[in-house]
């Protein structure tokens, strides 16, 4: 069973999701279009955040992601196909001990603009991001040995969050 850790932010979080970047843009080939360093450990004022790096992986083709399986294996990641969201490959790396998860979709899912958007949005609101950092610590404490509940507990403020982040963004493009 995973522990939960909630650690202060560092900056130590974007070198590791650099390196990751480093190592999965040649392994994916042409396909990849785009990778981004999402989630709490690429926001600085959410202050905590589990030490998990998240990449956003923008593809021409999601069908051929799954012909990457094994090499994703190779660096100690594990596929776990959509994972409950159509559309979507999902690989985590760590097993009990998890270091990366990796979102990859193809170019216009509309999951891509809204992690971007998300994190555009406490980066510019760092009151914001504040209040779900300490969330996130709330949570860990209460459940320290379930990620569901972990999971379940931060979703009516993050779907909140997101609902802000469209608003403020569309108000942006009117202004």
């Amino acid at each position: 069973m995973r522990k939960m850790e909630i650690l202060p932010w560092t900056s130590e979080w974007e070198v590791l999701y650099e390196k990751e970047a480093a190592i999965l843009r040649p392994l994916l080939e042409k396909n990849v279009l785009s990778i981004y360093h999402i989630g709490s450990t690429a926001i600085p004022s959410v202050g905590y955040a589990k030490p998990i790096i998240d990449l956003l992986v923008v593809v021409s083709q999601i069908e051929k992601i799954d012909s990457y399986n094994d090499k994703m294996s190779l660096l100690g990641y594990k596929s776990r196909g959509e994972n409950g969201i159509p559309g979507r490959r999902y690989f985590s790396k760590g097993l009990n001990n998890r270091t990366h998860h990796v979102h990859m979709y193809q170019i216009g899912h509309e999951n891509i603009r809204r992690h971007l958007l998300f994190k555009e949005y406490l980066l510019k609101h760092p009151n914001e991001a504040k209040a779900y950092g300490a969330l996130k610590c709330e949570l860990a404490q209460k459940y320290p040995h379930d990620t569901h509940q972990y999971q379940k507990g931060k979703e009516a403020f993050v779907n909140e969050l997101v609902g802000k982040a469209l608003k403020w963004k569309g108000n942006i493009n009117r202004g």
